[in-house]
């Protein structure tokens, strides 16, 4: 039986076997039910790679998601972090 929060569940159990996070895919699974995947898709990638933040960033956006364990970690652990978030 599909979940109330989540919209178009065959998106979301798709984009789950792929790795992505629960939060991740009920967003973008809700949001492709009501605008349609193909306008969804245009509006991604406008943020640059994690890989190009600076550390002091990489810790405000883990700080805002929260992520524990962020003030022991180095960039490329917080970058693997928010990435897999």
């Amino acid at each position: 039986m599909p979940r109330a929060q989540i919209k178009d569940e065959k998106t979301y159990r798709e984009l789950r076997k792929k790795g992505e996070s629960k939060e991740k895919s009920a967003r973008i699974a809700n949001a492709s039910a009501g605008q349609g995947k193909k306008k969804v898709s245009r509006r991604g990638g406008k943020s640059p790679s994690y890989a190009d933040w600076s550390k002091e960033d990489l810790m405000k956006r883990a700080r805002q998601i929260g992520i524990e364990g962020r003030s022991s970690m180095n960039k490329s652990q917080l970058v693997d972090a928010l990435r897999n978030h």
